[in-house]
């Protein structure tokens, strides 16, 4: 018996609303909020190497960045990768210089980083994604993104996406509602409360393994992994129910 195609699940499991994750799945900055983090870990580092008279292992995009990283809060990113070599800073505070020796000052290092890209490159989007999203709003789907990211709003902007979605909870929604940051479901259980359907009415699209993750904990009608990079298998592993290369368009 062949597989379901996404059509047929959204149909059979009666999903009236689709919430979208949006770097990686709707936009192209995952790939640059990589790089972000690369050039901000690799440069402290060297730097607390050099002090210290050790070797730090540099960041790895492959590894390090999906498994610490991807789809994370911000400052959860930054604890959860020092604790993989062993570091432990102070937290700081959200107000802390870029570059201060804190959690928080790494972090908003890291921001400036990814905000000077997007300044100059501009946003990237998926087509396939855009081109899935309106033809599923004009069959009557609801709409929601989140993001892990406080800059949610702004690429959405860059990107002329805005309209495309009812409901968007992010890291400012976040911080202001107490959510947890994923694996946690709270991004999507929020998302599914504000479009006024029920967990088991909703479709997530998600490329972070952490993403799949809370998509699942939260009981959600269909989990669906966006591959971008290659990881069918540990997409399925976490809890997707179905992994696309690509969204289709029918």
């Amino acid at each position: 018996m062949p597989p379901s195609t996404l059509s047929q699940l959204l149909s059979e499991r009666k999903i009236k609303a689709l919430i979208l994750d949006l770097d990686g799945v709707i936009t192209q900055t995952a790939k640059v909020h990589a790089k972000a983090w690369k050039k901000m870990f690799d440069d402290y580092l060297l730097q607390r190497g050099k002090q210290e008279g050790v070797v730090y292992k540099p960041l790895e995009i492959a590894t390090d960045y999906r498994e610490y990283i991807d789809g994370i809060a911000r400052y959860d990113g930054v604890r959860n990768f020092l604790a993989s070599r062993n570091i432990v800073l102070p937290e700081g505070t959200a107000a802390d210089a870029p570059g201060k020796e804190t959690v928080a000052g790494l972090g908003n290092l890291k921001n400036n980083y990814f905000q000077e890209v997007i300044k100059q490159d501009g946003v990237q989007v998926y087509n396939d994604t855009v081109a899935f999203l309106k033809q599923k709003i004009e069959q009557g789907f609801r709409t929601a993104v989140i993001s892990a990211s406080k800059n949610c709003q702004p690429i959405l902007a860059a990107a002329g996406l805005e309209e495309l979605f009812e409901v968007r909870v992010d890291g400012v929604m976040s911080v202001e509602l107490g959510l947890k940051g994923k694996p946690a479901p709270d991004v999507f259980t929020e998302a599914a409360r504000q479009l006024g359907v029920q967990p088991s009415e909703a479709a997530i699209f998600e490329d972070a393994l952490a993403g799949v993750e809370a998509g699942k904990a939260g009981g959600f009608a269909l989990v669906v992994g966006i591959n971008r990079t290659d990881e069918t298998t540990e997409l399925l592993k976490h809890g997707a129910n179905l992994v696309l290369e690509k969204f289709p368009t029918e």
